[in-house]
Protein backbone atom coordinates (compact mmCIF):
# COMPACT_ATOMS: atom_id res chain seq x y z
CA UNK A 1 0.00 0.00 0.00
CA UNK A 2 1.32 3.44 -0.94
CA UNK A 3 2.39 5.45 2.08
CA UNK A 4 2.94 8.62 0.07
CA UNK A 5 4.32 9.81 -3.21
CA UNK A 6 7.42 11.73 -4.30
CA UNK A 7 7.02 14.15 -7.17
CA UNK A 8 10.01 15.48 -9.07
CA UNK A 9 9.03 18.73 -10.80
CA UNK A 10 10.87 20.37 -13.70
CA UNK A 11 9.83 23.85 -14.85
CA UNK A 12 12.29 25.18 -17.39
CA UNK A 13 15.71 25.22 -15.70
CA UNK A 14 14.25 24.95 -12.22
CA UNK A 15 13.94 21.54 -10.60
CA UNK A 16 12.52 20.43 -7.30
CA UNK A 17 11.42 17.31 -5.47
CA UNK A 18 8.44 17.18 -3.08
CA UNK A 19 6.94 14.43 -0.91
CA UNK A 20 3.21 14.17 -0.29
CA UNK A 21 1.75 11.69 2.21
CA UNK A 22 -1.90 12.82 1.57
CA UNK A 23 -4.58 10.57 0.15
CA UNK A 24 -5.72 13.28 -2.28
CA UNK A 25 -3.28 15.54 -4.15
CA UNK A 26 -4.15 18.41 -6.45
CA UNK A 27 -1.63 19.87 -8.88
CA UNK A 28 -2.26 23.14 -10.68
CA UNK A 29 -1.69 26.88 -10.76
CA UNK A 30 -4.19 28.32 -8.28
CA UNK A 31 -4.08 28.58 -4.49
CA UNK A 32 -6.33 25.58 -3.92
CA UNK A 33 -3.73 23.18 -5.32
CA UNK A 34 -1.33 21.19 -3.06
CA UNK A 35 1.43 21.62 -5.64
CA UNK A 36 1.35 25.00 -7.35
CA UNK A 37 3.15 25.74 -10.65
CA UNK A 38 3.64 29.43 -11.39
CA UNK A 39 4.14 29.80 -15.12
CA UNK A 40 2.92 32.72 -17.26
CA UNK A 41 1.61 30.40 -19.92
CA UNK A 42 -0.55 28.47 -17.49
CA UNK A 43 -1.94 31.24 -15.24
CA UNK A 44 -5.66 30.96 -14.77
CA UNK A 45 -5.80 27.30 -15.72
CA UNK A 46 -6.85 26.23 -12.21
CA UNK A 47 -6.28 22.57 -11.30
CA UNK A 48 -4.31 20.43 -13.73
CA UNK A 49 -4.33 17.00 -12.10
CA UNK A 50 -6.20 15.38 -9.25
CA UNK A 51 -4.60 12.30 -7.72
CA UNK A 52 -6.36 10.00 -5.31
CA UNK A 53 -4.93 7.10 -3.33
CA UNK A 54 -7.21 4.24 -4.21
CA UNK A 55 -6.66 0.51 -3.77
CA UNK A 56 -3.06 1.01 -2.69
CA UNK A 57 -2.00 3.21 -5.62
CA UNK A 58 -2.38 6.81 -6.68
CA UNK A 59 -4.70 7.28 -9.65
CA UNK A 60 -5.60 10.24 -11.87
CA UNK A 61 -9.21 10.93 -11.01
CA UNK A 62 -9.49 14.26 -12.91
CA UNK A 63 -7.40 16.46 -15.21
CA UNK A 64 -7.69 19.64 -17.28
CA UNK A 65 -8.39 18.44 -20.77
CA UNK A 66 -7.59 21.83 -22.30
CA UNK A 67 -3.89 21.60 -21.39
CA UNK A 68 -3.21 18.53 -23.55
CA UNK A 69 -1.45 16.64 -20.74
CA UNK A 70 0.44 13.48 -21.62
CA UNK A 71 1.66 10.62 -19.47
CA UNK A 72 4.76 8.86 -20.70
CA UNK A 73 4.31 10.66 -24.06
CA UNK A 74 0.75 9.31 -24.41
CA UNK A 75 -2.60 11.08 -23.95
CA UNK A 76 -3.67 11.08 -20.35
CA UNK A 77 -6.85 9.23 -19.24
CA UNK A 78 -8.83 9.04 -16.06
CA UNK A 79 -8.25 6.39 -13.43
CA UNK A 80 -4.82 5.55 -14.73
CA UNK A 81 -2.68 4.22 -11.84
CA UNK A 82 0.56 6.11 -11.25
CA UNK A 83 3.62 3.81 -11.08
CA UNK A 84 7.21 4.61 -10.23
CA UNK A 85 8.90 6.56 -12.96
CA UNK A 86 5.74 7.75 -14.72
CA UNK A 87 6.11 11.24 -16.16
CA UNK A 88 3.30 13.69 -16.89
CA UNK A 89 4.24 16.51 -19.25
CA UNK A 90 2.66 19.67 -20.69
CA UNK A 91 3.46 19.73 -24.39
CA UNK A 92 5.45 22.76 -25.51
CA UNK A 93 5.66 24.11 -21.96
CA UNK A 94 8.86 22.40 -20.68
CA UNK A 95 6.96 21.33 -17.57
CA UNK A 96 7.06 17.76 -16.33
CA UNK A 97 6.17 15.77 -13.21
CA UNK A 98 7.89 12.49 -12.34
CA UNK A 99 6.21 10.28 -9.73
CA UNK A 100 7.79 7.81 -7.29
CA UNK A 101 5.64 6.03 -4.72
CA UNK A 102 6.51 5.07 -1.17
CA UNK A 103 5.12 1.73 -0.04
CA UNK A 104 4.52 0.41 3.49
CA UNK A 105 5.46 -3.15 4.32
CA UNK A 106 2.65 -5.63 4.53
CA UNK A 107 2.10 -7.33 7.85
CA UNK A 108 0.71 -10.44 6.18
CA UNK A 109 2.90 -10.78 3.09
CA UNK A 110 6.75 -10.65 3.24
CA UNK A 111 9.58 -11.36 0.80
CA UNK A 112 13.27 -12.29 1.17
CA UNK A 113 14.28 -9.20 -0.77
CA UNK A 114 15.03 -6.16 1.29
CA UNK A 115 12.86 -3.20 0.30
CA UNK A 116 14.19 -0.07 1.96
CA UNK A 117 11.92 2.86 2.25
CA UNK A 118 14.05 5.23 0.18
CA UNK A 119 17.14 3.42 -1.11
CA UNK A 120 15.33 1.52 -3.83
CA UNK A 121 14.15 4.77 -5.32
CA UNK A 122 17.62 6.30 -5.01
CA UNK A 123 19.27 3.26 -6.65
CA UNK A 124 16.80 3.31 -9.57
CA UNK A 125 17.12 7.05 -9.96
CA UNK A 126 20.94 6.85 -9.92
CA UNK A 127 21.00 4.01 -12.48
CA UNK A 128 18.58 5.87 -14.69
CA UNK A 129 20.51 9.13 -14.44
CA UNK A 130 23.87 7.36 -15.15
CA UNK A 131 22.56 5.63 -18.26
CA UNK A 132 20.59 8.56 -19.65
CA UNK A 133 21.09 12.14 -20.54
CA UNK A 134 19.20 13.24 -17.42
CA UNK A 135 22.24 13.35 -15.09
CA UNK A 136 21.44 16.89 -14.02
CA UNK A 137 18.00 15.75 -12.86
CA UNK A 138 19.59 13.01 -10.71
CA UNK A 139 22.07 15.48 -9.19
CA UNK A 140 19.29 17.96 -8.45
CA UNK A 141 17.18 15.23 -6.94
CA UNK A 142 20.05 14.04 -4.70
CA UNK A 143 20.81 17.61 -3.70
CA UNK A 144 17.20 18.24 -2.76
CA UNK A 145 17.04 14.90 -0.99
CA UNK A 146 20.09 15.70 1.10
CA UNK A 147 18.71 19.12 1.87
CA UNK A 148 15.45 17.65 3.02
CA UNK A 149 17.32 15.03 5.03
CA UNK A 150 19.37 17.78 6.66
CA UNK A 151 16.23 19.56 7.71
CA UNK A 152 15.13 16.48 9.59
CA UNK A 153 18.43 16.38 11.63
CA UNK A 154 18.41 18.49 14.79
CA UNK A 155 20.90 21.23 15.38
CA UNK A 156 22.28 19.39 18.39
CA UNK A 157 23.10 16.38 16.25
CA UNK A 158 24.60 18.60 13.60
CA UNK A 159 26.73 20.43 16.18
CA UNK A 160 27.95 17.16 17.69
CA UNK A 161 28.76 15.81 14.23
CA UNK A 162 30.58 19.04 13.37
CA UNK A 163 32.57 18.94 16.61
CA UNK A 164 33.44 15.29 16.03
CA UNK A 165 34.43 16.03 12.43
CA UNK A 166 36.58 18.99 13.46
CA UNK A 167 38.13 16.90 16.24
CA UNK A 168 38.82 14.05 13.86
CA UNK A 169 40.38 16.30 11.22
CA UNK A 170 42.37 18.14 13.89
CA UNK A 171 43.56 14.82 15.31
CA UNK A 172 44.59 13.60 11.88
CA UNK A 173 46.50 16.82 11.22
CA UNK A 174 48.10 16.70 14.68
CA UNK A 175 49.14 13.09 14.27
CA UNK A 176 50.48 13.84 10.79
CA UNK A 177 52.39 16.86 12.07
CA UNK A 178 53.76 14.91 15.03
CA UNK A 179 54.84 12.02 12.81
CA UNK A 180 56.42 14.43 10.34
CA UNK A 181 58.23 16.29 13.13
CA UNK A 182 59.40 13.03 14.63
CA UNK A 183 60.65 11.86 11.25
CA UNK A 184 62.55 15.11 10.69
CA UNK A 185 64.07 14.85 14.16
CA UNK A 186 65.01 11.23 13.53
CA UNK A 187 66.61 12.18 10.23
CA UNK A 188 68.55 14.97 11.90
CA UNK A 189 69.76 12.66 14.66
CA UNK A 190 70.63 9.98 12.11
CA UNK A 191 72.64 12.52 10.09
CA UNK A 192 74.47 13.69 13.21
CA UNK A 193 75.20 10.10 14.19
CA UNK A 194 76.42 9.36 10.66
CA UNK A 195 78.78 12.36 10.86
CA UNK A 196 80.04 11.22 14.28
CA UNK A 197 80.56 7.68 12.97
CA UNK A 198 82.42 9.06 9.95
CA UNK A 199 84.70 11.15 12.18
CA UNK A 200 85.29 8.13 14.41
CA UNK A 201 86.04 5.99 11.36
CA UNK A 202 88.52 8.62 10.12
CA UNK A 203 90.17 8.71 13.54
CA UNK A 204 90.24 4.92 13.65
CA UNK A 205 91.76 4.89 10.19
CA UNK A 206 94.46 7.34 11.22
CA UNK A 207 95.06 5.39 14.41
CA UNK A 208 95.23 2.18 12.40
CA UNK A 209 97.75 3.75 10.01
CA UNK A 210 99.80 4.95 12.97
CA UNK A 211 99.69 1.49 14.55
CA UNK A 212 100.63 -0.05 11.22
CA UNK A 213 103.60 2.28 10.92
CA UNK A 214 104.62 1.51 14.49
CA UNK A 215 104.20 -2.19 13.87
CA UNK A 216 106.25 -1.94 10.68
CA UNK A 217 108.91 0.04 12.53
CA UNK A 218 108.97 -2.51 15.34
CA UNK A 219 109.20 -5.35 12.85
CA UNK A 220 112.01 -3.57 11.03
CA UNK A 221 113.83 -3.06 14.33
CA UNK A 222 113.28 -6.69 15.26
CA UNK A 223 114.50 -7.77 11.86
CA UNK A 224 117.54 -5.55 12.20
CA UNK A 225 118.33 -6.88 15.66
CA UNK A 226 117.74 -10.50 14.72
CA UNK A 227 119.04 -10.26 11.13
CA UNK A 228 122.53 -11.60 11.81
CA UNK A 229 121.44 -14.54 14.05
CA UNK A 230 118.68 -15.52 11.62
CA UNK A 231 121.02 -15.45 8.64
CA UNK A 232 123.60 -17.45 10.56
CA UNK A 233 121.03 -20.15 11.27
CA UNK A 234 119.60 -20.12 7.72
CA UNK A 235 122.73 -19.88 5.59
CA UNK A 236 125.76 -20.27 7.86
CA UNK A 237 126.36 -23.86 6.73
CA UNK A 238 126.61 -22.68 3.09
CA UNK A 239 129.57 -20.36 3.81
CA UNK A 240 132.78 -22.36 3.21
CA UNK A 241 136.46 -22.01 4.12
CA UNK A 242 138.64 -22.22 1.00
CA UNK A 243 142.14 -23.65 1.46
CA UNK A 244 144.74 -24.05 -1.27
CA UNK A 245 148.42 -24.56 -2.05
CA UNK A 246 150.30 -23.40 -5.13
CA UNK A 247 153.91 -23.64 -6.25
CA UNK A 248 156.06 -22.13 -9.00
CA UNK A 249 157.24 -24.07 -12.06
CA UNK A 250 159.42 -23.26 -15.01
CA UNK A 251 157.40 -22.13 -18.02
CA UNK A 252 159.48 -24.08 -20.52
CA UNK A 253 160.17 -27.35 -18.74
CA UNK A 254 157.37 -27.38 -16.19
CA UNK A 255 159.84 -28.35 -13.48
CA UNK A 256 159.36 -27.15 -9.95
CA UNK A 257 161.27 -24.04 -9.05
CA UNK A 258 163.31 -24.35 -5.88
CA UNK A 259 165.29 -22.15 -3.66
CA UNK A 260 168.99 -22.54 -4.34
CA UNK A 261 170.86 -24.86 -1.93
CA UNK A 262 172.99 -22.58 0.29
CA UNK A 263 175.61 -25.30 0.71
CA UNK A 264 175.97 -25.76 -3.03
CA UNK A 265 176.55 -22.04 -3.54
CA UNK A 266 178.97 -21.57 -0.66
CA UNK A 267 182.44 -20.51 -2.10
CA UNK A 268 185.50 -22.84 -1.67
CA UNK A 269 188.05 -21.00 0.43
CA UNK A 270 190.84 -23.07 -1.03
CA UNK A 271 189.89 -22.35 -4.59
CA UNK A 272 192.06 -19.66 -6.29
CA UNK A 273 190.36 -16.55 -7.37
CA UNK A 274 188.08 -16.27 -4.33
CA UNK A 275 188.72 -13.26 -2.16
CA UNK A 276 188.06 -13.21 1.53
CA UNK A 277 188.25 -9.46 1.72
CA UNK A 278 184.84 -8.20 2.53
CA UNK A 279 185.67 -4.96 0.84
CA UNK A 280 186.60 -6.73 -2.35
CA UNK A 281 184.82 -5.44 -5.43
CA UNK A 282 184.24 -8.96 -6.76
CA UNK A 283 180.50 -9.71 -6.60
CA UNK A 284 179.29 -12.70 -4.62
CA UNK A 285 177.07 -15.28 -6.28
CA UNK A 286 173.34 -14.31 -6.34
CA UNK A 287 171.02 -16.77 -4.63
CA UNK A 288 168.01 -17.31 -7.05
CA UNK A 289 165.40 -19.94 -8.04
CA UNK A 290 166.48 -23.02 -9.86
CA UNK A 291 165.03 -26.29 -11.11
CA UNK A 292 168.13 -28.18 -9.94
CA UNK A 293 169.48 -29.20 -6.58
CA UNK A 294 167.84 -30.16 -3.35
CA UNK A 295 166.59 -26.78 -2.29
CA UNK A 296 163.12 -26.35 -0.88
CA UNK A 297 160.43 -25.95 -3.55
CA UNK A 298 158.69 -22.60 -3.74
CA UNK A 299 155.21 -23.24 -2.25
CA UNK A 300 152.57 -21.01 -0.69
CA UNK A 301 149.33 -21.88 1.03
CA UNK A 302 146.32 -19.57 1.03
CA UNK A 303 142.88 -19.32 2.60
CA UNK A 304 139.69 -17.42 1.85
CA UNK A 305 135.90 -17.53 2.03
CA UNK A 306 133.25 -18.62 -0.46
CA UNK A 307 129.53 -19.43 -0.43
CA UNK A 308 127.32 -22.00 -2.14
CA UNK A 309 124.58 -20.65 -4.48
CA UNK A 310 123.15 -23.98 -5.65
CA UNK A 311 124.13 -26.72 -8.08
CA UNK A 312 127.61 -27.01 -6.56
CA UNK A 313 128.55 -23.47 -7.66
CA UNK A 314 130.75 -21.44 -5.29
CA UNK A 315 131.17 -17.65 -5.42
CA UNK A 316 134.42 -16.13 -4.10
CA UNK A 317 137.11 -13.59 -5.09
CA UNK A 318 139.53 -13.90 -7.93
CA UNK A 319 142.45 -13.12 -5.63
CA UNK A 320 141.34 -15.96 -3.31
CA UNK A 321 141.81 -18.64 -5.98
CA UNK A 322 144.67 -16.80 -7.73
CA UNK A 323 146.55 -15.20 -4.83
CA UNK A 324 149.82 -14.82 -6.78
CA UNK A 325 148.18 -12.10 -8.87
CA UNK A 326 148.04 -9.87 -5.78
CA UNK A 327 151.54 -10.66 -4.39
CA UNK A 328 154.24 -8.38 -5.80
CA UNK A 329 157.12 -10.50 -4.38
CA UNK A 330 155.82 -13.64 -6.07
CA UNK A 331 155.40 -11.72 -9.33
CA UNK A 332 159.04 -10.61 -9.18
CA UNK A 333 160.21 -14.18 -8.48
CA UNK A 334 158.20 -15.56 -11.43
CA UNK A 335 159.54 -12.85 -13.72
CA UNK A 336 163.13 -13.41 -12.65
CA UNK A 337 162.95 -17.21 -12.98
CA UNK A 338 160.67 -17.28 -16.04
CA UNK A 339 158.16 -19.20 -13.95
CA UNK A 340 154.45 -19.46 -13.49
CA UNK A 341 152.10 -20.44 -10.66
CA UNK A 342 150.51 -23.87 -10.45
CA UNK A 343 147.71 -24.84 -8.06
CA UNK A 344 148.65 -28.05 -6.29
CA UNK A 345 145.63 -28.30 -3.98
CA UNK A 346 142.32 -26.43 -3.85
CA UNK A 347 139.64 -27.63 -1.42
CA UNK A 348 136.88 -26.16 0.69
CA UNK A 349 135.37 -26.98 4.08
CA UNK A 350 131.71 -26.55 5.05
CA UNK A 351 130.69 -26.11 8.71
CA UNK A 352 129.78 -29.39 10.36
CA UNK A 353 131.43 -31.51 7.64
CA UNK A 354 134.75 -33.19 8.54
CA UNK A 355 136.02 -33.94 5.03
CA UNK A 356 137.13 -31.34 2.47
CA UNK A 357 135.64 -31.10 -1.04
CA UNK A 358 137.84 -30.68 -4.14
CA UNK A 359 137.04 -27.48 -5.99
CA UNK A 360 137.57 -26.40 -9.60
CA UNK A 361 137.71 -22.82 -10.83
CA UNK A 362 135.16 -22.22 -13.61
CA UNK A 363 135.24 -18.48 -14.31
CA UNK A 364 137.21 -15.44 -13.14
CA UNK A 365 136.15 -11.85 -13.61
CA UNK A 366 138.25 -9.97 -16.19
CA UNK A 367 137.88 -6.72 -14.25
CA UNK A 368 135.95 -7.28 -11.05
CA UNK A 369 137.45 -9.33 -8.22
CA UNK A 370 135.01 -12.23 -8.67
CA UNK A 371 135.61 -15.92 -9.31
CA UNK A 372 133.24 -18.85 -9.81
CA UNK A 373 134.24 -22.33 -8.66
CA UNK A 374 132.43 -25.63 -8.77
CA UNK A 375 132.12 -28.70 -6.54
CA UNK A 376 130.54 -31.96 -7.61
CA UNK A 377 126.96 -31.54 -6.29
CA UNK A 378 126.65 -35.29 -5.87
CA UNK A 379 129.28 -35.24 -3.14
CA UNK A 380 127.70 -32.37 -1.18
CA UNK A 381 125.47 -32.91 1.88
CA UNK A 382 121.80 -33.24 1.00
CA UNK A 383 120.78 -30.53 3.46
CA UNK A 384 123.32 -27.98 2.25
CA UNK A 385 121.46 -24.65 1.77
CA UNK A 386 121.83 -22.33 -1.20
CA UNK A 387 122.45 -18.68 -0.47
CA UNK A 388 119.89 -16.44 -2.29
CA UNK A 389 121.15 -13.61 -4.46
CA UNK A 390 119.52 -10.17 -4.63
CA UNK A 391 120.17 -8.69 -8.07
CA UNK A 392 118.01 -5.62 -7.37
CA UNK A 393 120.12 -2.48 -7.49
CA UNK A 394 117.74 -0.70 -5.08
CA UNK A 395 118.46 -3.19 -2.30
CA UNK A 396 121.78 -1.48 -1.59
CA UNK A 397 121.48 2.04 -0.16
CA UNK A 398 123.54 4.13 2.20
CA UNK A 399 122.50 3.61 5.81
CA UNK A 400 120.96 0.18 5.30
CA UNK A 401 121.95 -2.73 7.49
CA UNK A 402 124.29 -5.41 6.13
CA UNK A 403 125.60 -8.69 7.51
CA UNK A 404 128.71 -10.56 6.44
CA UNK A 405 129.80 -14.14 7.21
CA UNK A 406 133.31 -15.41 6.59
CA UNK A 407 136.59 -16.70 8.00
CA UNK A 408 138.71 -13.64 8.74
CA UNK A 409 142.20 -14.46 10.11
CA UNK A 410 141.74 -18.08 9.03
CA UNK A 411 142.59 -20.79 11.60
CA UNK A 412 143.93 -18.20 14.06
CA UNK A 413 140.43 -16.84 14.58
CA UNK A 414 139.07 -20.39 14.85
CA UNK A 415 141.64 -21.24 17.54
CA UNK A 416 140.67 -18.08 19.40
CA UNK A 417 137.23 -19.58 19.91
CA UNK A 418 138.57 -22.49 22.05
CA UNK A 419 140.17 -22.53 25.49
CA UNK A 420 143.72 -21.26 25.80
CA UNK A 421 145.10 -24.59 27.00
CA UNK A 422 143.44 -26.44 24.16
CA UNK A 423 144.66 -23.85 21.65
CA UNK A 424 148.26 -24.25 22.87
CA UNK A 425 148.00 -28.02 22.63
CA UNK A 426 146.66 -27.80 19.06
CA UNK A 427 149.38 -25.37 18.04
CA UNK A 428 152.07 -27.64 19.45
CA UNK A 429 150.74 -30.57 17.47
CA UNK A 430 149.95 -28.86 14.15
CA UNK A 431 151.63 -25.48 14.30
CA UNK A 432 154.11 -26.32 11.54
CA UNK A 433 151.39 -27.46 9.09
CA UNK A 434 148.41 -25.25 8.36
CA UNK A 435 146.82 -28.04 6.31
CA UNK A 436 146.94 -30.49 9.20
CA UNK A 437 145.65 -27.82 11.58
CA UNK A 438 142.62 -27.05 9.38
CA UNK A 439 141.91 -30.78 8.95
CA UNK A 440 141.90 -31.19 12.71
CA UNK A 441 139.57 -28.20 13.17
CA UNK A 442 137.19 -29.62 10.54
CA UNK A 443 137.12 -33.03 12.22
CA UNK A 444 136.48 -31.30 15.55
CA UNK A 445 133.61 -29.32 13.91
CA UNK A 446 135.21 -26.04 14.90
CA UNK A 447 135.00 -24.49 11.44
CA UNK A 448 132.30 -21.88 11.97
CA UNK A 449 132.01 -18.59 10.03
CA UNK A 450 132.22 -15.29 11.86
CA UNK A 451 129.01 -13.26 11.52
CA UNK A 452 129.22 -9.46 11.85
CA UNK A 453 126.71 -6.67 11.22
CA UNK A 454 127.15 -3.09 10.06
CA UNK A 455 125.85 -0.36 7.79
CA UNK A 456 126.50 0.71 4.22
CA UNK A 457 128.59 3.88 4.39
CA UNK A 458 129.13 4.55 0.68
CA UNK A 459 128.56 2.96 -2.71
CA UNK A 460 128.81 3.39 -6.44
CA UNK A 461 128.12 1.25 -9.50
CA UNK A 462 131.06 -1.12 -8.76
CA UNK A 463 131.64 -0.85 -5.02
CA UNK A 464 129.70 -1.22 -1.79
CA UNK A 465 131.49 0.26 1.22
CA UNK A 466 130.41 -0.92 4.69
CA UNK A 467 131.63 -1.09 8.27
CA UNK A 468 130.83 -4.72 9.12
CA UNK A 469 134.03 -5.95 10.80
CA UNK A 470 136.16 -8.43 8.88
CA UNK A 471 139.83 -9.20 8.28
CA UNK A 472 142.25 -11.00 5.98
CA UNK A 473 140.70 -14.36 5.14
CA UNK A 474 137.25 -12.83 4.94
CA UNK A 475 137.67 -12.11 1.23
CA UNK A 476 134.96 -13.80 -0.80
CA UNK A 477 132.46 -13.66 2.05
CA UNK A 478 128.79 -12.92 1.21
CA UNK A 479 127.41 -9.50 2.12
CA UNK A 480 123.73 -9.85 3.03
CA UNK A 481 121.23 -7.00 2.74
CA UNK A 482 118.21 -6.26 4.93
CA UNK A 483 116.05 -8.58 2.82
CA UNK A 484 118.21 -11.57 3.82
CA UNK A 485 119.75 -11.97 0.35
CA UNK A 486 123.32 -11.44 -0.83
CA UNK A 487 123.90 -7.99 -2.33
CA UNK A 488 127.70 -8.14 -2.65
CA UNK A 489 130.93 -10.14 -2.31
CA UNK A 490 133.61 -8.87 0.08
CA UNK A 491 136.98 -8.27 -1.55
CA UNK A 492 138.77 -5.43 0.25
CA UNK A 493 139.73 -5.29 3.91
CA UNK A 494 141.29 -2.16 5.33
CA UNK A 495 142.63 -2.72 8.82
CA UNK A 496 143.29 0.98 9.43
CA UNK A 497 139.73 2.03 8.61
CA UNK A 498 136.97 -0.30 9.70
CA UNK A 499 134.39 1.82 7.84
CA UNK A 500 136.02 1.16 4.48
CA UNK A 501 135.53 -2.55 3.92
CA UNK A 502 134.50 -3.08 0.32
CA UNK A 503 132.35 -5.51 -1.64
CA UNK A 504 131.63 -6.11 -5.32
CA UNK A 505 127.89 -5.83 -6.20
CA UNK A 506 126.43 -9.29 -6.68
CA UNK A 507 125.22 -8.51 -10.21
CA UNK A 508 128.78 -9.08 -11.48
CA UNK A 509 128.83 -12.49 -9.82
CA UNK A 510 125.47 -13.36 -11.43
CA UNK A 511 126.91 -12.60 -14.88
CA UNK A 512 129.86 -14.97 -14.31
CA UNK A 513 127.58 -17.62 -12.82
CA UNK A 514 125.41 -17.64 -15.93
CA UNK A 515 128.52 -17.90 -18.12
CA UNK A 516 129.62 -20.89 -16.05
CA UNK A 517 126.27 -22.63 -16.55
CA UNK A 518 124.57 -21.83 -13.25
CA UNK A 519 120.77 -21.76 -13.23
CA UNK A 520 118.81 -19.72 -10.67
CA UNK A 521 116.29 -21.70 -8.60
CA UNK A 522 113.41 -20.65 -10.88
CA UNK A 523 115.42 -21.69 -13.98
CA UNK A 524 116.56 -25.13 -12.87
CA UNK A 525 116.81 -27.58 -15.81
CA UNK A 526 114.30 -30.35 -16.16
CA UNK A 527 115.20 -33.99 -15.66
CA UNK A 528 117.36 -35.32 -18.48
CA UNK A 529 118.87 -31.93 -19.36
CA UNK A 530 122.60 -31.38 -18.93
CA UNK A 531 124.23 -28.31 -17.42
CA UNK A 532 127.60 -26.73 -17.97
CA UNK A 533 128.51 -27.82 -14.46
CA UNK A 534 129.09 -31.31 -15.80
CA UNK A 535 131.13 -30.11 -18.73
CA UNK A 536 134.91 -29.81 -18.73
CA UNK A 537 136.08 -26.23 -18.25
CA UNK A 538 138.82 -25.88 -20.76
CA UNK A 539 139.52 -22.17 -20.29
CA UNK A 540 139.28 -21.72 -16.52
CA UNK A 541 142.23 -20.31 -14.60
CA UNK A 542 142.47 -23.45 -12.49
CA UNK A 543 142.74 -25.75 -15.45
CA UNK A 544 146.33 -24.90 -16.18
CA UNK A 545 148.87 -27.49 -15.04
Amino acid sequence: MAAGIIIHITVGDEKRTEFFPDEHIRIGSDETCDLQIHSPSTNGSGAWLDLDNSEGAYRIVDFNQGLGLEINEKPIRRYIAITDGDTVTLPDQNISFSFFSLETKSSLITTNREQPHISRFIEEAAIESYGSAKRDDAKAFLREFVRELGREISWTTKLIALVLTIGFVTGVFYIGYSVNSQMRESQRQAQEQAEIIKRLEDQLGKTGDTLSELDKTNKDLMKTVSLAPNLRVAYGNAVCLIVGVYDLVDKRSGKVLRYADPQALRPNPYEPGQSEDPDSSTPSPQIGLTTEGNGSPVEYDFIGTGFHVGGGYIVTNRHVVQPWEEDDNVKQMMQAANGRARVKRLVLYFPGVATPFPMKVKQVGPREDIAIAWVDPGSLPANLPSVPLDNDSESAAIGKTVVTMGYPSGPDRLLAMVDDDQAKSINQRFGNSRQNLINFLAQSQKIVPLTTQGLITDLDARRIVHDAKTAEGGSGAPLFGQAGKVIGVNFGVFTENTAANMAVPVKFAVELLRQAGWKPPEEKPKDGETTAANDTNSNSAGSKP
